[in-house]
């Protein structure tokens, strides 16, 4: 068993009436890649931006290795917080917020830094605040990877990015976490192209924790049925069913729950087609489930969290350098 890094227990935030996180009860393991996935609103970046102390919880228990990270700068210059909309001065280059990063983390490393800078080639004249979205986000990787923090968060760090460029941040990531282990916090809706990377995977929905497994045992735990309409709903009865699709007189579902030899003859005998569902698909459904959250559900940020913080925080202190 591997130590824990983050705890939460019971953390909720709200917003001007809206519950962007409600009642969140969970472990993220040291040294371990953990996708957070979910919907759009579902509170992903609510939960990085309370863990890096970027913001407060309204209510309950945020441990970051073993301690509260809100006004802790220890705890705080451990952690790396590379956010999808980051923000720079506006007179930064590539050259000004390659040493604020330099400065601002003790694990920094430039030769990482410079050979990322040249796969991605990231031009080196233009100011940041021109750059397009793809530069942007190729940036923050190389400040999230070069960092080496402890703690690090992506959150959707590929946005913008072609497919060459994606495959050269799953690529790099792999080998520098090989070689210099610590805890990878990832926020992404690409499930399947992000899948090799995944160790463990939090889903979240309309702020609440629906599942927190690692990523195997996640796949185990459910499976999909198609085929004709009225056999299916006879195979479903009494099962918890995570979602459905129908076209004309055939449908799908995606069951939660394991297959025992009598379930598989069951489907054979009605012809229906029992498959393994893909950790993507299984996510898919999930947003399908009703938590009963009496929060924020729907499409969007997160409601009504911060978006102008610094990458990484000395308590509250803003820092310039990512």
């Amino acid at each position: 068993m591997t130590a824990i890094a983050i705890e939460t227990r019971g953390l909720t935030r709200r917003y001007r009436g809206a519950t962007a996180l409600d009642d969140v009860t969970l472990d993220i393991h040291e040294n371990v890649i953990t996708g957070l996935l979910g919907r759009n609103g579902a509170g992903k970046t609510t939960l990085m931006s309370l863990i890096t102390a970027q913001d407060q919880p309204s209510s309950g228990v945020l441990r970051v290795d073993g301690h509260e990270p809100f006004e802790n700068a220890e705890i705080c210059e451990r952690m790396c917080f590379v956010r999808d909309n980051q923000r720079y001065p506006d007179d930064y280059k590539l050259r000004h917020a390659i040493r604020a990063a330099r400065i601002a983390y003790p694990g920094w490393s430039q030769p990482l830094a410079d050979r990322l800078i040249e796969l991605f080639r990231i031009p080196a004249k233009s100011i940041v605040k021109k750059f397009s979205r793809g530069q942007l986000s190729a940036l923050g990787i190389v400040i999230g990877l070069a960092a080496r923090a402890p703690i690090t968060f992506f959150d959707e760090p590929y946005l913008g990015l072609d497919a060459t460029a994606r495959t050269i941040f799953y690529d790099e990531l792999l080998r520098d976490y090989a070689e210099h282990p610590r805890t990878i916090v990832l926020s992404t809706h690409l499930i399947d192209e992000m899948d090799r990377l995944l160790e463990r995977v939090i889903v979240l929905d309309q702020g609440r924790v629906v599942k927190h497994d690692d990523v195997d045992d996640l796949r185990a735990s459910a499976f999909q049925v198609s085929g004709r309409a009225e056999a299916l709903e006879n195979f479903v009865a009494g099962r918890q069913v995570l979602s459905r699709r129908s076209i004309g007189g055939l449908a799908t579902a995606v069951v939660e729950g394991s297959l025992p030899a009598e379930d598989r003859g069951a489907a054979a005998s009605q012809n229906l087609d029992l498959s393994a569902v893909s950790l993507q698909e299984l996510v898919a459904a999930y947003g399908f489930v009703d938590t009963g959250a009496a929060g924020a559900a729907g499409s969007g940020s997160d409601p009504a969290s911060p978006t102008d913080h610094p990458a990484s925080t000395r308590g509250r202190k803003e820092r310039s350098a990512a």
